[in-house]
């Protein structure tokens, strides 16, 4: 089995590494030349599920991987606009908010413009095993990829995104009958179109709309159900108050937050990521739902307050059991495919879980700087993105806060790095 060894080693090439491997190249060359970033898939692509034709990103482009904290890179999103001529047109536009795919492109572009920083394709991470060096120190860590080569490193960064929420009562329905939006352009074109298909969309967000709209075009003559525990669809909280929440200089004040103030401002900041839709989403639905009500054609349905109790399957049919929250009286509902705007589980992903276990954590919880708490003393770091809302803010999963992040983590690494030199580590790693 073969087996390297990197100083870094990021799992995921999304954003989040992606930034990283930004911060590296223009803070921290020497790492970066001893620095890899595996992704599972083979290329970058940004929410490659939902990564629908006329989709808009809701963050301004100026909080690209890396302008808010050094304005003058040649990695920001405008560098790649010119270079790819596009520069004047954006201008013209007039827009804060570029494409989903403009910003999916501009991601693709910064991995192929690393120099420094190397990204490789179709690597699937299996597991991640610390190794231990006397007393019980953890001197590194041993990554398997599914075509069994091992890759040891000293520092461990997982971006590699949360887990798709499925919820159980879907669980024993056909897998092909069931598309998670994580999964929606991939898995779209399997979807036999014979015949006008009876969709439940289930979900009350920005997700569940886009995925409502999309099977409007994916799926000539279908007709769409969209189920929900909400009381209706409702635009996303976005006052420039609340927006302020989004900054990464509000990192420290949340994270130094008592307990339950987090929660509450979690609580209260649900509908500016979660609860809500885009007011363009918001008014494109209300009219197809209003011309559908005009024409009398009654192919699109909205389902409020409700529950789905049950579901299995009866021949062909999958039949939904709904439940009124008003009246707790039930109903059924019979679909041929059920596309799930439900989003994704709050608990850690399970490579992280997994990493817990073995390391033997109670609970999984990062510093400030992002760094897993061992509980021991230790030559190597790992440090986790993207998964640290409870204590870092609502903005911790997206685009907002990379920037600050990446410059945050790569300052970290320096320090602990000056502190336990390589050579501490070096008989641990070869027997890995």
């Amino acid at each position: 089995m073969a087996h390297r060894t990197v100083e870094l080693l990021a799992v995921g090439a999304g954003p989040a590494n992606l930034a990283l491997a930004v911060a590296l190249e223009e803070l921290a060359p020497d790492l970066a030349d001893q620095a890899l970033v595996v992704e599972r898939e083979e290329n970058v692509v940004w929410q490659r599920g939902m990564l629908l034709p006329d989709a808009l990103s809701q963050v301004s482009f100026l909080k690209d991987l890396v302008t808010m904290r050094n304005p003058r890179s040649e990695f920001s999103f405008l560098s790649f606009l010119h270079a790819r001529g596009r520069l004047d047109a954006f201008v013209n536009l007039g827009s804060f908010v570029p494409y989903r795919s403009e910003i999916s492109e501009y991601l693709q572009w910064v991995a192929d413009s690393l120099e420094r920083t190397r990204v490789e394709y179709g690597r699937t991470v299996t597991s991640v095993t610390p190794v231990h060096g006397v007393d019980g120190e953890i001197d590194g860590w041993t990554v398997e990829l599914a075509d069994g080569e091992t890759i040891g490193c000293r520092y461990l960064v997982i971006g590699a995104g949360r887990d798709a929420h499925v919820p159980a009562v879907f669980e024993g329905l056909p897998a092909e009958r069931v598309i998670h939006s994580t999964q929606y352009t991939q898995r779209i074109g399997e979807v036999p179109t014979d015949r006008p298909l009876r969709v439940a969309v289930v979900g009350g967000a920005q997700s569940a709309a886009e995925l409502f709209g999309a099977a409007l075009r994916d799926l000539p003559g279908c007709h769409p159900t969209m189920i929900m525990r909400s009381i209706g669809l409702n635009g996303y909280e976005s006052s420039k108050f609340t927006n302020e929440l989004f900054y990464s200089s509000f990192v420290d004040e949340f994270y130094g937050a008592d307990p339950e103030a987090r929660r509450q401002l979690l609580a209260e900041m649900h509908r500016s990521n979660y609860g809500g839709l885009a007011p363009g989403t918001l008014d494109s639905l209300y009219r197809q739902f209003y011309q559908d009500r005009r024409t009398g054609s009654g192919r699109l349905g909205m389902v409020t307050m409700t529950d789905i109790t049950g579901a299995a399957t009866d021949g062909d049919d999958i039949v939904l059991t709904l439940t009124d929250r008003r009246t707790s009286t039930t109903r059924e509902l019979r679909c041929d495919l059920l596309l799930l705007g439900t989003g994704f589980v709050r608990e850690m992903p399970r490579m992280v879980r997994a990493l817990g276990g073995a390391l033997g954590l109670e609970q999984i919880a990062v510093t400030r700087n992002y760094r897993l708490e061992t509980g021991r003393r230790g030559a190597a770091a790992c440090y986790l993105q993207g998964v640290n809302e409870a204590t870092h803010g609502i903005a911790d999963s997206l685009l907002s806060v990379l920037a600050a992040r990446s410059a945050e983590i790569t300052e970290d690494i320096l320090a602990h790095r000056a502190g336990h030199p390589a050579g501490d580590r070096e008989p641990a790693l070869a027997a890995a």
